[in-house]
């Protein structure tokens, strides 16, 4: 995947817009798939893990064109699918293998999920267990809770779920199972993880409800056995995960000042920008709006300096993506933040505690791994070093920030590993270095 040097920089004006927002679009797509009519989608995210999601959809039959800059997803109803002939690939994309094995569960054929050697190496056993309650045949290879998944069709049964963790993928591939149940299916999380899928069935016509509990805090979604959802016109926000990236170089390098237009700041996503804020960065919102009720605005970011935090609770699951990045923003602040309640990290694509504390301490970081974090001392000056991204695109994008504050020569390896979600990157950080 190619390697590239990064060097300081001296500060960094422009405005731009960034990629469309991962999550929604993979949900765009297997929505509009299972939905009746034609799905328009505007800002899709032409991503290598949003491509995987596209070509599964293909070839269960699924007629899926960009006309005029926009994805047109013929959609067939929701039991329109049909057998692909051969073991699906969800690439490098959990989203796709989590979110697909909750429709392929409920479906009349037998199918096969499998992904590239990263993807098969990451537990799915936190999906795999609420669909065998839910009377899914499903099964990882050799018996394990690995893909490749095989899938048998059966009748599938509403349950109340409650989700040892707060988590996104999991809560939606029950919820979109649900949609083939034979009764209501309920999932409570301890904590509100991303909210997309419940969002966009919401706006396709499904009968889904969340509610809080008042006493423990917990969040339970509910969603009705479904006979048709209806295909409707989405433009996807620029995804907050994306954006992460320029307003930390904004933060930290000198001088800077970058305006990012129409960002997705949904409350279940922006717990980087209350991070942030905390750490006293300068962030400003501008033209807030929504669509299918998906909250975006532009972002004016300017340099700040910056203090530690605590990153820890009910935030966590509304930044994981972004940790490394803020990993990165601890190293150069002032004071000791320490991250816990993280352990997810360990099973993204790479152990991202690992990563991320290798790679801070080759720049010269005083970083310390825990269990679910990581304790980070800041203010040390770094320096450039050879960053190894284990072929994470996170971890490639957050330790070319780090490099472009940091003093000397820094190697990226792997770097063509952005493609995953952020193909533009390098592309969109040349356009805004002021020389």
């Amino acid at each position: 995947m190619g390697t590239r040097t990064i060097y300081p920089v001296k500060r960094l004006r422009g405005e731009l817009e960034v990629p469309g927002d991962k999550s929604i679009s993979h949900r765009a797509v297997m929505l509009g798939s299972i939905a009746s009519g034609t799905t328009e989608i505007a800002h899709f995210l032409k991503s290598a893990d949003c491509l995987s999601t596209i070509d599964c959809f293909r070839r269960m039959g699924i007629s899926i064109e960009e006309r005029h800059g926009r994805m047109l997803v013929h959609g067939k109803g929701l039991h329109g699918l049909t057998a692909p002939g051969g073991a699906l690939s969800a690439g490098n994309s959990g989203t796709t293998a989590r979110l697909l094995s909750g429709i392929l569960a409920g479906q009349h054929f037998s199918s096969t999920l499998s992904g590239d050697a990263s993807l098969n190496s990451r537990p799915m056993d936190r999906i795999i267990t609420p669909l065998r309650l839910m009377g899914a045949e499903i099964t990882g290879i050799n018996g394990t809770p690995y893909a490749p998944l095989s899938m048998e069709p059966e009748q599938l049964h509403g349950i109340t779920y409650l989700s040892p963790v707060a988590s996104a993928q999991v809560k939606s591939a029950v919820l979109l199972a649900g949609l083939y149940a034979d009764s209501e299916t309920s999932v409570t999380e301890p904590a509100l993880s991303r909210n997309h899928t419940e969002l966009m069935l919401d706006s396709f016509g499904a009968d889904i409800f969340t509610a809080k509990c008042s006493a423990d805090g917990s969040i339970t979604a509910c969603v009705k056995p479904c006979q048709n959802l209806h295909a409707r016109k989405i433009c996807v926000p620029g995804d907050i995960s994306s954006a992460a990236y320029l307003i930390a170089a904004g933060l930290l390098i000198r001088d800077s000042e970058l305006l990012i237009k129409r960002v997705g700041v949904n409350p279940t996503r922006s717990g980087f920008l209350r991070v942030c804020r905390a750490m006293g960065a300068d962030i400003t919102l501008f033209n807030q709006a929504s669509d299918g009720g998906e909250v975006y605005a532009d972002l004016l970011v300017r340099t700040s300096r910056l203090k530690a935090a605590a990153i820890e609770g009910p935030v966590i699951p509304s930044l994981i993506d972004e940790l490394p990045v803020l990993a990165v923003l601890a190293a150069y602040a002032e004071g000791t933040t320490v991250i816990r309640d993280a352990a997810e990290l360990k099973v993204k694509e790479s152990n991202r505690i690992d990563t991320v504390t290798a790679n801070l301490r080759a720049m010269g970081a005083d970083v310390t791994p825990t269990e679910d974090g990581m304790i980070i001392k800041g203010g040390r000056p770094l320096t450039g070093a050879q960053i190894h991204t284990c072929l994470d695109h996170r971890i490639a994008m957050a330790f070319t920030i780090a490099a472009l504050a940091a003093s000397g020569e820094t190697t990226i390896h792997d770097s063509g590993c952005v493609d995953i979600s952020y193909p533009a990157f390098f592309t969109d950080l040349e356009n805004i270095i002021s020389h």
